[in-house]
């Protein structure tokens, strides 16, 4: 009897052994079952971050040339673009439109040109370098006299801007610089000649009795030698007097009879960098820089919308 118990005793234990292996198995089965689970959702995760990715646009940087004397309105109008279409960057190069142009002709990457006059985007369309059926007019300006607010000057125009005792004047190459010589030529200041912008800064001094003249590169530098007090008066556009009305008061607003139209065109440049992403990208900005949105804040920065 006592050795048939002892058997009872090993079958217990066996059975026992058997259940707790068998436990085993079934735990090991479960977390392997739970592994593939899990290796199964993380994959349908990154199928749609791989979706997503996809179907993101690319990124692009567009390189645009600007008169200087846009580049407020312009930083406005980039800002408000960007944030509907985050994949461009817009990134300005901002000078006078003859410097633009003569970067451009040498070489220097460029996708969109917004002139401050005609001639320069001539000139650019006469190298081959404007993409046909992109170039509009887009705005219009008016070229101002202007001094500090509590200026003595006797100045009162460009009639009498001989009596100033220093003038900040852009060179004949700046187009504000070669509209107020054409003002000055049809006012029978400056002798008349085909082309104002090669009239020289000293012949414009001459003209005005020896006048201190002081050349500026751009309508910005000539708004700073003003703004400075380096100059006692200098000729600007109306649009650069926008957000200076406490430290500046225009003297005077040049009619177009005087300077003719100061028409603003912008055109895509031919870039042979540019593949077809960052061409729609420059299309899109330039419809978007003509669009009547993109007018409604030119206008907010004094210029003239009201072009053909």
């Amino acid at each position: 009897m006592d050795l048939e118990k002892e058997d009872i005793k090993i079958m217990r234990k066996n059975n026992l052994f058997k259940k707790t292996v068998a436990a085993g198995l079934v735990l090991l089965m479960t977390a392997s079952l739970a592994a593939c689970n899990g290796k199964k959702t993380d994959t349908k995760t990154e199928d749609k971050k791989t979706e997503t990715k996809a179907g993101k646009e690319e990124d692009v940087e567009l390189q645009v040339f600007i008169a200087a004397s846009l580049n407020t309105a312009m930083t406005d109008i980039a800002e408000r673009y960007e944030k509907e279409h985050p994949n461009v960057k817009i990134v300005y190069n901002a000078d006078s439109s003859g410097t633009l142009l003569t970067q451009i002709e040498e070489g220097y990457e460029c996708d969109l040109f917004f002139s401050a006059a005609q001639k320069q985007m001539d000139q650019l369309e006469a190298d081959g370098l404007v993409v046909e059926g992109t170039r509009h007019n887009v705005v219009n300006n008016q070229v101002v006299v202007i001094t500090l607010k509590d200026s003595d000057t006797a100045v009162t125009g460009l009639g009498n801007l001989n009596e100033a005792k220093s003038i900040a004047l852009a060179g004949g190459s700046v187009p504000v610089g070669k509209y107020t010589r054409q003002a000055l030529m049809n006012l029978g200041i400056l002798d008349k000649v085909d082309d104002a912008s090669t009239i020289t800064t000293e012949q414009v001094s001459e003209a005005l009795g020896g006048a201190e003249i002081s050349e500026q590169a751009n309508v910005s530098k000539v708004l700073i030698a003003v703004t400075e007090g380096a100059c006692e008066v200098g000729t600007t556009y109306y649009s650069d007097t926008y957000g200076y009305e406490d430290q500046i008061k225009i003297l005077q607003t040049v009619s177009y009879d005087l300077t003719g139209n100061v028409i603003y065109p912008i055109c895509r440049v031919e870039n042979k960098e540019a593949d077809d992403a960052k061409k729609k990208a420059a299309d899109d900005f330039l419809a978007y820089v003509t669009s009547d949105d993109a007018k409604k804040i030119f206008d907010s920065y004094y210029f003239d919308t009201n072009v053909e």
